[in-house]
C-alpha cells in the first residue's frame, strides 16, 4: 500500500540522516478556546456528534437522492478530486527519487568516423562502438533536508485533502440550501397568486359597487393598486425561482435546462437533534482549521529543509558495464568497465541565495501562525453567528405560526359567516388576502430555518475527522491507500 511504502520510506531517510532535524516547532499554535460560542447565553455542552450523511435529518429521500446526485457527478468537485490525485501521485514519485537509489541500465551501439593519427596513411577511420551496463547513485541525507522536502510534499497533500474534504462538504450544503429555498419559494408563489387572484376580485367587486353608487371612487382606486402591488409581488418571486433551480441544476452536475422540480416544503422535515460540539472540539472537527494545521506543519518543514541545504551533502555513485569495438570484445572479460566514486558538498558561497530562503521561509511559517490563529476565530465566529440565527428562527418561526394559524381561522369564521349571509363578501376576501400574507411569511420563516439547520451541520465539520498528528509524521495515518 502506497501509505505503508511512504511511511516506511520517510522512517528510513530519518534513520539514514540520523535524525538531525532543523527548523521550528511544527505543533499549531496553543489556542484558548472559550467556554461557549456567542456573546449571549451560554449554549449546552454537547448534544451530540453531527451525522456524516448529516442532510439524512431532514428525512427526506428525494433530497438524499438529490445530494448524492451532487457528489458523484458535479464538475467542480471532480476537478478538486483529479487534483487531490495528481498531488498524491507527486508526493509518490518524489519520495521515490529522493529516498532510494536511482538504478538505470543503458546500452549504446554507433559508428563513427573519427580523426586517426597522424602516423597513419589514412586522415580518418571509421570504427563501431558498443557498450552497455548498470549505474546506481544515492544522495546520503545526514542533516534531514530531502526527508523535510518530502514531508512539507506529504503535509501538502493533507492540507488538500482537508480542503476537498471542505469542498464536498460545502457542495452538500449548498445543494441542501438550494432545494430548500426551490421548496419555500414555489410555495411563497402559490401563496403570491392567490393573493392577486383574490385582489384582483376584491378590485372588480369595488369597481362595480363604484358604478353602482355604493362605493366611491377612491376605495375603487385604493383596490385597484392594492391588486397591481400584490400582482407585482410576483414576477420577482417567478425570477428568483428560476434562478434558484438553475443553481441546484448546476450544483448537481445539470444543465440549466433539466433542472429538478422543486420539493414540496412540508417534505422536508426539521432535524430532531440539531448537532453542538463543545468549542474545544471543534478544533478537531473542522476541515479548514484542520487545513490551517497541516499548513504550519508543511511551513516548518520547508524551514528546516532550508537550513539543512547550508550543510554538507554526499553522493555515491557506481556503474559496471561491458564495452568494446566490435561485438567479440564486448562480450568478453576484456570488456568490462566501471567505475566508483562519491562526492562531498559543502555550500560555501551562493550569492545569498540559501540565508534567503531560510528567511523567506522563516516568514510564511509566521504567515501560517497568524493563519490558523484566523481561521479558528473565523470558524468559532461562524458557529456564533449560525447558534443566533438559529435561536432567532425559533422565536420567528413561533410568531409567524401563531400569525399563520389566527389568520387562517379568521379566512375559515368569515368564510363560513359569508355562507350564511353573515358578512360580505369582500370581508372574505380581505380574510383570505391576510391568511396568504400570513402563510407567505409562514413559509419564508419555516425555510429560514431550515437554511440555518444545514448551515450549522457544516459549520460544525466531521467528528469522525483523522486524528490530528500534533507534530508526529504527517505522513503517518494520513495518505491514501
Amino acid at each position: 500500500m502506497m501509505k505503508t511504502r511512504i511511511v516506511s520510506l520517510l522512517a528510513l531517510s530519518a534513520a539514514l540522516s540520523g535524525c538531525a532535524m532543523f527548523g521550528p516547532d511544527r505543533s499549531p499554535p496553543a489556542f484558548q478556546a472559550p467556554e461557549h460560542y456567542s456573546a449571549g447565553a451560554a449554549e449546552p455542552a454537547s448534544s451530540g456528534p453531527a451525522e456524516i450523511a448529516w442532510w439524512r435529518a431532514y428525512r427526506s429521500a428525494e433530497l438524499d437522492a438529490l445530494v448524492e446526485e451532487g457528489l458523484a457527478n458535479s464538475p467542480s468537485l471532480a476537478t478538486a478530486q483529479s487534483a487531490l490525485e495528481a498531488a498524491r501521485q507527486q508526493l509518490k514519485g518524489q519520495v521515490g527519487s529522493t529516498l532510494l537509489p536511482k538504478i538505470d541500465a543503458g546500452f549504446g551501439a554507433s559508428r563513427q568516423n573519427g580523426l586517426s593519427l597522424p602516423s597513419m596513411p589514412k586522415q580518418t577511420v571509421q570504427y563501431d562502438v558498443f557498450e552497455g551496463g548498470v549505474s546506481a547513485s544515492y544522495n546520503f541525507d545526514f542533516f534531514g533536508a530531502s526527508y523535510m522536502s518530502d514531508r512539507a510534499l506529504a503535509g501538502q497533500v493533507q492540507q488538500q485533502e482537508w480542503q476537498f474534504d471542505a469542498t464536498r462538504r460545502a457542495l452538500a450544503a449548498n445543494i441542501v440550501k438550494a432545494t430548500i429555498t426551490a421548496a419555500s419559494l414555489k410555495e411563497q408563489v402559490a401563496a403570491a397568486e392567490t393573493m392577486a387572484d383574490l385582489a384582483e376580485q376584491q378590485s372588480r367587486q369595488m369597481e362595480a359597487r363604484h358604478r353602482a353608487g355604493s362605493a366611491s371612487q377612491d376605495e375603487a382606486l385604493s383596490a385597484e393598486q392594492q391588486a397591481a402591488a400584490i400582482a407585482g409581488l410576483l414576477p420577482p418571486l417567478r425570477a428568483q425561482l428560476l434562478a434558484v433551480r438553475h443553481a441546484q441544476a448546476v450544483l448537481l452536475g445539470r444543465t440549466p435546462d433539466r433542472a429538478p422540480e422543486p420539493l414540496a416544503l412540508d417534505s422536508l422535515h426539521q432535524p430532531e437533534r440539531v448537532p453542538l460540539s463543545v468549542p474545544s472540539e471543534l478544533l478537531h472537527h473542522r476541515p479548514d482549521i484542520l487545513a490551517a494545521e497541516a499548513a504550519v506543519q508543511v511551513s516548518a518543514d520547508k524551514v528546516g529543509a532550508a537550513i539543512a541545504a547550508k550543510y554538507p551533502s554526499l553522493s555515491l555513485s557506481a556503474s559496471y558495464g561491458h564495452g568494446g569495438f566490435d561485438w567479440s570484445t564486448f562480450a568478453s572479460p576484456a570488456g568490462a568497465i566501471w567505475n566508483v566514486g562519491g562526492s562531498l558538498t559543502q555550500p560555501l558561497f551562493h550569492g545569498g541565495a540559501l540565508e534567503a530562503n531560510q528567511r523567506g521561509a522563516e516568514a510564511l511559517y509566521q504567515g501560517a501562525l497568524s493563519n490558523y490563529r484566523q481561521t479558528v476565530l473565523s470558524a468559532f465566529e461562524n458557529v456564533a453567528d449560525d447558534l443566533a440565527s438559529l435561536d432567532q428562527d425559533a422565536d420567528a418561526l413561533a410568531q409567524a405560526r401563531r400569525a399563520d394559524a389566527a389568520a387562517e381561522s379568521q379566512k375559515s369564521d368569515l368564510d363560513r359567516r359569508y355562507a350564511l349571509g353573515a358578512a360580505p363578501f369582500a370581508a372574505a376576501l380581505a380574510a383570505g388576502q391576510n391568511y396568504q400574507a400570513a402563510h407567505l411569511q409562514f413559509v419564508r420563516a419555516r425555510a429560514a430555518s431550515l437554511t440555518d439547520v444545514a448551515a450549522l451541520f457544516d459549520a460544525m465539520g466531521d467528528p469522525d475527522a483523522a486524528p490530528r498528528s500534533a507534530g508526529g509524521d504527517v505522513a503517518a495515518g494520513l495518505l491514501p491507500e
